[in-house]
């Protein structure tokens, strides 16, 4: 079999680590429900999905989420900390360098929203090194849906095994697997990352 030519990156749990509960830390005690509860509500529930799908805008979500918590803060703050959950995983961001210092095509592939996107370009600035972006919410298709990985080939300009993709969740990996994919379930950097060596006969 011939090397890949690019490869997939999911990004929570792959590049980035998050919490749901740095958010709601700072914005529980700003509405009337406690953090606990304030997480449980915007933490991979159907109103994120609907956000992360595209289905509303960030005022709408931001509107929905006063109504629900009873959120009475800023509408700054709730920008800025909503979108702050997130830290680096490094040996998966210098690997993502390495690749691309190889020219070898990186790109992003995330169900993700808009406050998620534009807090990670401001503070992480390997966010700019990939070739290219896959957005749940500006594509309106959330993985494992079967569009969002349309519209990754499309942009990646390759499909079946011209693609190595890295997911930590099993039904997305799945749906990669089943178009060809050269699909790699990520838990730890260092199983992984020997794996994406392989695949393109690097060392180290």
């Amino acid at each position: 079999m011939s090397a890949p030519k690019a490869v997939i990156f999911d990004l929570g749990k792959v590049l980035l680590e998050f919490d749901y509960h740095r958010a709601a830390a700072t914005l529980g005690p700003l509405s009337q429900v406690p953090p606990a509860e304030f997480k449980r509500i915007i933490d991979q529930t159907p109103l994120l999905h609907r956000y992360e799908t595209g289905l509303m805008t960030t005022q709408e979500f931001l509107a929905e989420v006063r109504s629900v918590t009873g959120y009475h803060g800023p509408e700054d703050l709730f920008h800025h900390t909503f979108g702050d959950i997130f830290w680096e995983i490094p040996d998966m961001i210098a690997l993502q360098q390495r690749l691309e210092a190889s020219g070898i095509p990186t790109y992003i592939f995330s169900n993700t929203n808009e406050l998620a996107i534009r807090k990670i370009r401001s503070k992480f600035p390997f966010f700019g090194g990939f070739t290219g972006y896959i957005y749940s919410y500006e594509v309106r298709s959330m993985k494992p849906d079967s569009r969002i990985y349309e519209a990754m080939e499309a942009m990646a300009g390759a499909r079946g095994s011209d693609l190595v993709y890295i997911d930590d969740r099993l039904e997305n990996i799945q749906a990669g697997a089943a178009r060809g994919w050269r699909a790699l379930l990520h838990a730890d950097p260092a199983v992984t990352i020997p794996e994406v060596h392989r695949h393109f006969g690097l060392k180290g």
